[in-house]
């Protein structure tokens, strides 16, 4: 049977992107922020995942604004990125599951979640940038593992609510753990945290209600469903609200997690970044 590892978080910004493709590691803007990944790294390498589930949400190459489904899954042999006009290089094709992906796409809608399957897909940096901080070197990596995208709409309102996003994690982790073949899965939720791009309150970040929310999110996700959607855009920004796939990630975790590490860091490209290990119990 498969089992889930654990669930991990990073920022997806395209900056990110760039500053890999020039190793600007120990560039003093970011290193406070690479050097948070040595860690989970090595939790990586030690537990070697054979499949990475990534939740994301895509900038517009995959969708856009006038055809945005709540929840996709990718369904293909391989995904393929292609140019963004952020600058950042074009990546090699990441290698799919598509059998895993099937069976993930019909239990979660026998569980009432209407899904829109993707055949083909193409991936931009919010599935790219943590594929890159997680594993480097990608392919090169000998621990890079398969790869299942699932894309949420954070960006065409009416988008999901966070009790939605942890029940679809919820709903989840009874896909995977009841796939018969034994494999290790981790499962990703990426975004930042506080952050809005642009209007009246660009480059608004809260670092409070972060903190508030990385705390919550280990000890007692169901209170962070209290938070209505409006709330949310307020107390973290326009774009604050990628913190809902955090949510459908920590559902597919279980009821108890161990915090393994964590890095909060401000800013990135006016962005509040969330980094965190939580490794499963039960």
């Amino acid at each position: 049977m498969a089992k889930i590892l654990g669930g991990l978080t990073s920022s997806h910004i395209p900056a990110i992107g760039n500053a890999i493709a020039k190793e600007m590691y120990e560039d003093p803007y970011w290193k406070p922020f690479f050097d948070g990944y040595p860690r989970v790294r090595a939790w990586l390498e030690e537990h070697k995942p054979d499949v990475a589930i990534n939740i994301y949400n895509d900038h517009g190459l995959g969708f856009f604004l006038d055809k945005m489904p709540t929840f996709a899954i990718g369904a293909a042999h391989e995904y393929k990125n292609d140019d963004e006009g952020w600058g950042i290089p074009q990546l090699p094709p990441f290698p799919g599951d598509a059998k895993f992906s099937w069976h993930i796409i019909e239990h979660m809608v026998g569980n009432e979640f209407d899904i829109t399957s993707c055949q083909e897909l193409a991936v931009d940096h919010g599935f790219t940038v943590p594929m890159q901080l997680f594993w480097p070197g990608l392919e090169q990596n000998p621990n890079f593992p398969r790869a299942i995208p699932i894309s949420a709409n954070t960006v065409q309102h009416p988008i999901p609510t966070l009790k939605r996003a942890l029940a679809f994690g919820r709903a989840l982790r009874e896909a995977i753990l009841s796939y018969p073949e034994n494999i290790k899965v981790v499962v990703l939720g990426t975004g930042g945290l506080s952050h809005q791009l642009d209007g009246e309150r660009a480059g608004f970040i809260n670092k409070e209600f972060d903190k508030m929310c990385m705390e919550k999110i280990v000890t007692d996700p169901d209170a962070l469903t209290k938070i209505s959607r409006e709330e949310l855009v307020l107390n973290a920004g326009a774009q604050g609200t990628e913190f809902l796939m955090w949510m459908m990630m920590r559902g597919a975790l279980g009821d108890k997690v161990n915090l393994l590490h964590s890095n909060y860091h401000i800013p990135i490209s006016n962005t509040a970044s969330g980094l965190m290990l939580m490794e499963c119990v039960n």
